[in-house]
């Protein structure tokens, strides 16, 4: 992990649940209920979770920038795992598995994400570590809203 020379983001992060895997599926691809769970997500026009799939997004990130981006399912294993592409002001790959594992399931999301706006090309390369911390304070917060949202009532 870290962020690279070009200012690349790579993180291969796994979160477990205690719902089994068809339960943590189907909370992931609720994406009605993406804007109630993350209210930075300033934007987004998602309306299904299936290959092909073009969701149109906007984010205030943590550290108070906007961030704009489309994200293309590229590939959607139903129960078990998506692929899609990112292009925008951050451009790059994305993966998540759902593997089930004793008592619940595990999600692991791995992606490798570049900026292209140019303040964020500035803030890879002059503050790399900041770059880094932006983006893990992000996935943690969303984790953290998702498995409140989803399965603590």
């Amino acid at each position: 992990m870290g962020v690279t020379v070009r200012g690349e983001v790579r993180s291969d992060r796994s979160f477990r649940f205690a719902a089994g895997p068809d339960d943590l599926w189907s909370a992931l691809t609720a994406v009605d209920r993406y804007r109630l769970w993350w209210p930075w997500l300033r934007r987004f026009d998602g309306h299904s979770f299936s290959e092909g799939t073009r969701w149109g997004c906007a984010i205030r990130s943590p550290l108070r920038y906007p961030v704009r981006f489309e994200i293309v399912l590229e590939e959607v294993v139903t129960g078990r795992s998506a692929s899609a592409s990112v292009a925008g002001d951050i451009t790059g790959r994305a993966r998540l598995d759902v593997t089930p594992v004793e008592g619940g399931s595990e999600l692991r999301l791995v992606s490798t994400l570049a900026p292209e706006s140019r303040l964020l090309r500035t803030i890879s390369r002059l503050l790399p570590p900041v770059a880094r911390l932006g983006h893990d304070r992000l996935i943690e917060t969303a984790m953290r809203q998702f498995r409140a949202g989803a399965f603590e009532r």
